[in-house]
Parts: structure tokens; C-alpha cells; sequence
């Protein structure tokens, strides 16, 4: 008959044996009795005499998991089923205001571990706006919030993309710069922010909004001014592709990481990997999402690709498959990632960092594992060959 068993903790035991002292060079074992007296003496000493080890664990396990419960709450706050639910962003900005905005003398907080910033330094760099738009870089806390450090950056290395001082306002954490707003705020204190150094308030802590402003609204000062990345007759195609990827792949790895109960953690993973299946075969005949140009949507899409082996498959428990198992996806991440200017937004050290060392909840050790070939930033240069993905199908499709 089939039963489930407990494993228990053995110990050896050692049978009494005759032997001669002078006859043996080895030394002598101890009897079982002495053993079972040293073995008690020790537990008595590690757990007292009225907390035996069984006790001792379930409290722990008890303890522990109210514990966690409650960060969890402040760290992802979750509905009735325990499925992470992600507040909303506070400064908002559409396009109506991005006239207003343009004229504002502006300057970019984020912190280089968050996906979402990273959004704002792929388009800030690709439409040439990093002399126009100067950034200020955090570091996540251990209390989980975002900090300037002095690092001593070398003149050589200004324009590199670390973390420093806060080089507008000064401030000591980004808690700091959202309080000095007129007016104050004690809300969630977020990156990306876009601040506006005239009038000391933020402009925007919505990352979308930001790259949609940064793509349209800034063309007079951007190098690359005619580059579209949300071209009108794409912008259908780019919502719709938008409305796949966030809430199944960008918030869906958070949804899977942060999950507070088996369900919400089955739903999440199933959904995400579906949708990565269902992208995987779309980028088998078509370059990026929206055919042979690159747009807004694949910029969403690869900041969360380019932390998928090293963080979310394993610290989210992502697990069903590597990015580097889905040969389209992992081409397309290599060629956006090659795009001149993009590959000097990407640190995958800061990003382990940022996960691995401040999401205790998570990882109380705080313990980094080794980087997989497919995570590692050297991997990511290897030859991508999507530019032969639409004339491969063009050419199947004349025969």
C-alpha cells in the first residue's frame, strides 16, 4: 500500500565492540549509551530542556510565515485570492500637456534594477535626449527605498550610466525630492519621476507616459528627431500589443513572484508562459511586434526579457522555461540589445543587486546565484540574424 511518510533526522549509532588499546591505533568509539547522552546534552543546550525540535520548527515556520504575510502586504499589496495587484501611478501626463512640458527644464530620476525606468533610458538614449534630459541615478535601500550614494564617479566615466548624488535637488533619497514638491506627498515614492527643475514639482512618475513624452514631445531638443517610435499608423497595433504584454508579461513575473497563494501563483505563470509562447511564434515571421520596426512595444517588452534568466526565473519563480529555450525571443533580445545605445542602459550586476540583496521577503539570505550563460551580458552579442526573419518569409511565400 502506497503512504506518505515524514522524513526524519538520523543519527549513526555505533555497536559496542571489544578491542585492545595497545593493540589498535585507532581511538575508541563511543558506546550507543554515549552517544545518545552527548546527542541529548546537545539539544538540551541548543533548544532547552521544555522546546524540543519539532516545537521549535513549527514555531519558527509560524512566526516566519506572519511575518512575511506582513511585508509582503507593504511590499506587494494583493487582492482577496492573493494575486498581486500594482498601484497606480500618482503624476500622470498625456499628450495634451507635452507642449507645456517641453518647455519645462526637466530632469530624469530611476533607478537602474527597475524595469520600468529602464524604459525611460532606452528612448532617452535612442532619441538622443541624454544631453537634454539629465538623469539622476538611485540605489535601492535596505529598507527598500531609493537612495543617492557618493560613488566618486571618475570624469572619464560621468556620462556612464551609475549611481550617484541627486544632481538636482540634492537630496539624500528619492523620499526626499517627492517630499520637496510644493504642496509635500507622503505617497509611494517611485522611478522613473520626471521632475521640473523651474517649478520644483514632478511632472510624471508614469513610465509609459514618460517614453510616450520623451518619443513625441521633446523632438526639438532630441538629436534623432525623426525617429518614431509610436509611428500613427502603428499606434492601433502598438496599444494592442501593449495590452497583451503588460499585464501578462511585464506585471505578469511580478504577479508570479509576489504571489501570496497557490492559486494566484498558478494563474500568473500559466498566463505568463502562454503569452511568451504566443510571442515566440509570433516573432518567428515578424522582426519585431509590429512587423519590421522597432517601436515602443518592443521596447516594454525587452526590459523585462533582459531580466528574465538572472532574476525572474529564478528569485520570481518563473520557472516553466528560460528565456535562452525560445530561440525568437532570445534573437530578438540580442538585436535590440545591440541597437546602438541600448546595451550602455543595461547593468545586469545592478539589476541582481537590486533584486537579490533588497527583496528580503523573498530572499532573506540576500545570496546571489551565478549568472547563467544566457543572463550574462557578454552572451547578448553573439549574432542575432533577425534581419533575415521577414525576407525568410518573403521568399517562402514567392515560391
Amino acid at each position: 500500500m502506497a503512504n506518505c511518510f515524514a522524513p526524519q533526522l538520523t543519527f549513526p549509532s555505533f555497536s559496542p565492540r571489544h578491542f585492545s588499546p595497545r593493540m589498535s591505533h585507532q581511538s575508541p568509539k563511543p558506546s550507543t549509551s554515549t552517544t545518545t547522552s552527548i546527542f541529548t546534552s546537545a539539544t538540551k543546550l541548543l533548544w532547552g530542556p521544555s522546546l524540543p525540535p519539532g516545537l521549535l520548527i513549527s514555531t519558527a515556520r509560524t512566526a516566519w510565515t506572519t511575518v512575511w504575510q506582513l511585508m509582503m502586504t507593504q511590499l506587494a499589496p494583493s487582492d482577496s485570492s492573493g494575486s498581486y495587484t500594482r498601484p497606480t501611478s500618482k503624476f500622470r501626463l498625456d499628450p495634451t500637456q507635452f507642449t507645456s512640458a517641453a518647455s519645462s527644464e526637466l530632469h530624469l530620476y530611476v533607478g537602474l534594477p527597475c524595469p520600468w525606468a529602464h524604459r525611460t533610458l532606452i528612448v532617452r538614449a535612442l532619441k538622443g535626449l541624454n544631453d537634454a534630459v539629465p538623469v539622476s541615478i538611485a540605489s535601492p535601500g535596505q529598507d527598500g527605498s531609493w537612495e543617492f550614494k557618493d560613488n566618486n564617479i571618475p570624469i572619464k566615466d560621468k556620462d556612464k550610466l551609475i549611481p550617484s548624488l541627486d544632481k538636482a535637488n540634492r537630496c539624500r533619497n528619492l523620499k526626499e525630492v517627492y517630499k520637496s514638491r510644493s504642496g509635500g506627498y507622503d505617497g509611494r515614492c517611485t522611478v522613473p519621476m520626471l521632475w521640473d527643475l523651474r517649478k520644483k514639482d514632478v511632472v510624471c512618475n508614469e513610465s509609459y507616459d514618460i517614453i510616450e513624452f520623451f518619443n513625441s514631445g521633446l523632438n526639438k531638443l532630441a538629436r534623432n528627431d525623426n525617429l518614431d517610435l509610436s509611428p500613427p499608423e502603428l499606434k492601433e497595433m502598438i496599444q494592442g500589443w501593449n495590452q497583451i504584454v503588460y499585464p501578462k508579461v511585464n506585471n505578469g513575473v511580478y504577479r508570479c513572484g509576489f504571489a501570496q497563494s497557490q492559486e494566484a501563483y498558478d494563474g500568473a505563470v500559466n498566463e505568463l508562459f502562454s503569452t511568451l509562447d504566443e510571442i515566440e511564434d509570433h516573432l518567428g515571421s515578424n522582426r519585431y511586434l509590429c512587423g519590421e520596426r522597432l517601436t515602443l512595444a518592443d521596447v516594454c517588452l525587452f526590459t523585462t526579457l533582459i531580466r528574465f534568466d538572472s532574476v525572474y526565473n529564478i528569485l520570481f519563480k518563473c520557472t516553466k522555461k528560460k528565456l535562452v529555450e525560445y530561440p525568437n525571443l532570445y534573437g530578438y533580445l540580442r538585436e535590440i540589445y545591440q541597437i546602438p545605445g541600448v546595451a550602455a542602459t543595461c547593468d545586469i550586476s545592478a539589476i541582481m543587486d537590486g533584486y537579490y540583496k533588497t527583496l528580503f521577503p523573498l530572499n532573506a539570505s540576500g545570496i546571489q546565484p551565478a549568472i547563467s550563460s544566457s543572463g550574462d551580458q557578454d552572451s547578448l552579442w553573439r549574432p542575432h540574424n533577425r534581419d533575415l526573419v521577414g525576407k525568410a518569409i518573403e521568399a517562402q511565400l514567392s515560391v
